[in-house]
């Protein structure tokens, strides 16, 4: 009670320092959608008491109509005055109901698996990769009509025909104390990448939930639309997010080895064994729609390489594999995409890594080749998923995942994702229509 009421004192406070009308108490959904209410500065104190309440079977979780209040517990360190709006503060929240913290909360899974790290003596440090185009409003075509290169990764016109949106979400990002360091125009026509400083998986978790509501609110100012779906246009590349991971023990990364080849400890390769033995599970989080099947198992595109991965293999500096160890005691796992929730894609990243240093999993020989060229010769990998329905089977059938993320979570989400999978079937495409009208 004590604390409540000092973190409520300390926020009206601030909002009489810096001119904050309003408070905008967030979380995300299953799905990682963000639900949000906007609490005046006068009533602060009393959300923080009590929570800010929702109908959880409203905002899309299993839940009932019948049942209590979801309260959302907003956690006044992840606080952002909003760069476009000051008037108005985000702040990421726990939710609870009945006085228990809900099984289901993707940030209540991440803060479990990052106090069972804990328990090890680790603390994960995190970093994303944030892809996104920059589309019209009606979602149909890429917002630049002159941007229609073959090859337009790192075109500097294009970039700069789009600077007063990539500028104006970097000096946000530099006000907030971000740091970022590069942003570029990617692979495919109309994309973008930005990218800032690694932290703690949760800041890095809240801040991820923070960039695509910035990217898109920022976006709309400028008469455009941000999409991180992962793969809105057939031809072209599809959005990744692809995230870096390193384990400390105080000031010592734990994953570092300067004797070992790709510079990995056997603390490091025991983590990569889990991400390698749950990679087919692990998909039905971090590729967790229907589109997001059509980047992992895609075609070439036009620049020449899809920049995905569809085989469950590893290697050094090389981006043709799922997992790429550039050295220094860190991974890049390159499957995750654009729709992947923020929390449960550090949480998921994380239980796999955990199993793999618990079962002491052995990931392998690293593969040194091009997958994009000589993928066809590896027979001894697994393959990933070919759609959404496969990942969900392969995650309700992993007693690793289920363990670490908690069938309180697990049942749910293949319950939603299930569902999502219905409505698609039921769906009938136009190319349906025109190869099948006369058979």
């Amino acid at each position: 009670m004590a604390d409540s009421q000092q973190n409520a004192s300390n926020l009206a406070e601030i909002a009489r320092e810096k001119n904050i009308r309003y408070f905008l108490i967030s979380f995300v959904d299953l799905s990682g959608a963000q639900r949000a209410k906007l609490v005046p500065a006068s009533a602060i104190g009393g959300a923080l008491k009590n929570g800010a309440g929702f109908a959880g079977f409203a905002a899309a979780f299993d839940m009932s109509p019948a049942d209590p209040d979801l309260l959302a517990m907003a956690d006044p360190s992840s606080l952002i005055q909003l760069p476009w709006k000051p008037e108005v503060a985000w702040m990421a929240s726990d939710l609870v109901m009945h006085g228990k913290l809900v099984t289901q909360g993707p940030r209540n899974t991440l803060k479990r698996l990052v106090a069972r790290a804990k328990q090890h003596g680790i603390d994960v440090k995190t970093g994303v990769e944030c892809e996104f185009f920059l589309i019209t409003p009606d979602g149909k075509l890429v917002a630049d009509e002159y941007d229609a290169a073959a090859k337009p990764c790192y075109d500097a016109s294009a970039l700069m025909r789009r600077y007063d949106v990539i500028a104006e979400l970097c000096d946000a990002m530099q006000q907030l104390g971000w740091e970022p360091y590069q942003n570029d125009h990617e692979d495919a026509n109309g994309q973008f990448e930005m990218n800032w400083k690694y932290a703690d998986a949760l800041v890095t978790a809240d801040r991820h939930v923070f960039f695509k509501f910035m990217a898109r609110s920022i976006a709309e100012k400028h008469g455009l639309r941000a999409t991180f779906m992962p793969k809105p246009f057939m031809h072209l590349t599809g959005s990744g997010c692809h995230a870096h991971i390193s384990l400390w023990k105080g000031s010592e990364n734990v994953c570092y080895d300067p004797k070992d080849p790709l510079e990995i400890s056997a603390t490091g390769y025991n983590f990569v064994g889990g991400l390698i033995h749950n990679a087919d599970a692990l998909c039905a989080i971090l590729n967790p729609v229907v589109n997001s099947y059509k980047r992992i198992n895609a075609p070439r595109t036009v620049s020449g390489a899809t920049w995905s991965p569809n085989t469950v293999t590893y290697s050094g500096d090389n981006r043709t594999h799922m997992i790429r160890v550039p050295g220094g005691g860190r991974f890049e796992m390159r499957l995750p995409d654009g729709a992947a929730n923020p929390y449960l894609l550090q949480a998921s990243l994380l239980a796999a890594g955990l199993d793999g240093i618990e079962q002491k999993r052995d990931p392998g020989k690293p593969l040194d080749i091009n997958m994009y060229t000589e993928g066809h010769k590896v027979t001894e990998a697994k393959r990933l998923p070919l759609n959404l329905l496969d990942a969900m089977r392969a995650l309700d059938k992993s007693t690793a995942l289920r363990g670490m993320l908690d069938d309180g979570l697990v049942d749910p989400y293949i319950k939603l994702k299930q569902s999502e999978w219905n409505a698609h079937c039921g769906h009938l495409s136009e190319w349906e229509r025109t190869a099948t009208l006369d058979c």
